[in-house]
């Protein structure tokens, strides 16, 4: 999509799946990721003679029926919709690009323009819902003050997402948004001398092929999730050995999954993604992980389905190493605990694979 309609613009950014080694990636780790084509975000500027932002009719509220519809849509998708994030994008995207950080030559022109938004990815379900609103928005920006190829490097743009969402104070990292820059399937390496020199870690873009038919599974009350505070990044920062050596070790099964895909030895893979959620409940504790997510994932083992986190939590993804009929029995154990149940379509590549 891009310029059409006598200048409207149209771009379109997919939901994520952290496959493996998640949540490694904020500690110099490593993961594998996926973008996920069953949900996405689409933005539209249309130029116009003033800056305009459409609030969402859905997302971005500001009437409602009573205080108990207030306060129920509050507590399960939070206080903030998809017009701060699409303000956000324009914002850094004009110190960015104006400040001479993405290099010499670049005038953005006074022209204005509206901007629109519409997103189907569930909210609060841990699939980068709000990236992909940025990265959509990044894109039509892109489009519009005709921004040369040569400045916009594909590793650093995930950084940029990242600039607009630290503008909101999101805390977040880099995994989500490289992959759903790169689109398809991207092994990443986050080195810490990569990091910390180019900020910015090593992407490496895979075959999607190489994925067997996996499966997510999400909640339909996303405020049942995990919320306690977590300390695990302060006591990572402050040296403690034990967390350092688990993070370790989910790094590590991100390395050991790539060899598994590109052998296509599912079996192992199958154990690799078990113990990836295994571990992130040891580092993190019940508590923090959630009883609704441990459920999810215990409704697919039950079954003898490996699963997983797809991010925070909100949602899993699952694998069934026996087939059709072990995944109909998932997504019946799944729906009758009220929880969502659908086949993982693969995102497009926007970056080819090695």
């Amino acid at each position: 999509m891009g310029n059409e309609d006598g200048g409207r613009i149209e771009h379109r950014a997919y939901a994520r799946v952290g496959f493996l080694g998640n949540p490694s990636d904020a500690y110099f780790g490593k993961t594998i990721s996926f973008s996920l084509a069953n949900f996405h975000a689409t933005v539209v500027l249309e130029p116009s003679s003033t800056i305009r932002f459409l609030s969402h009719p859905v997302h971005d509220p500001s009437e409602f029926g009573s205080l108990q519809e207030m306060v129920d849509r509050f507590r399960g998708e939070g206080y903030y919709g998809g017009v701060r994030l699409l303000m956000a994008a324009c914002k850094v995207f004009h110190d960015f690009y104006s400040s001479g950080l993405a290099g010499e030559g670049i005038s953005l022109h006074n022209r204005g323009f509206t901007l629109l938004y519409d997103t189907n990815i569930p909210r609060q379900c841990g699939l980068s819902g709000s990236s992909a609103i940025v990265w959509a928005a990044l894109k039509c920006l892109l489009a519009y003050y005709e921004i040369p190829d040569q400045q916009q490097q594909v590793d650093d743009l995930p950084s940029l997402i990242l600039r607009v969402e630290e503008e909101l104070g999101i805390t977040a990292g880099l995994q989500d948004r490289v992959v759903q820059v790169y689109g398809g399937l991207v092994y990443m390496d986050f080195d810490k001398t990569s990091m910390e020199t180019k900020k910015k870690g090593i992407y490496t873009p895979m075959d999607p092929e190489l994925l067997p038919p996996l499966y997510l599974i999400y909640t339909k009350n996303p405020s049942d999730s995990g919320k306690v505070h977590s300390d695990v990044r302060k006591r990572w920062l402050s040296g403690d050995q034990h967390i350092r050596k688990l993070m370790s070790e989910v790094a590590e099964i991100a390395e050991k999954g790539r060899s598994c895909l590109v052998n296509r030895d599912y079996a192992s893979l199958a154990s690799l993604m078990d113990k990836n959620f295994d571990l992130r409940r040891q580092i993190f504790g019940d508590d923090v992980i959630g009883d609704v997510n441990i459920e999810m994932v215990e409704r697919a083992r039950r079954v003898g389905a490996a699963c997983k986190f797809t991010g925070s939590g909100g949602a899993v993804v699952a694998f069934c190493p026996n087939g059709q009929l072990q995944a109909r029995k998932l997504e019946e154990a799944c729906e009758s605990a009220g929880f969502a149940v659908e086949a993982c379509q693969i995102g497009p590549a926007s970056v080819k694979h090695v």
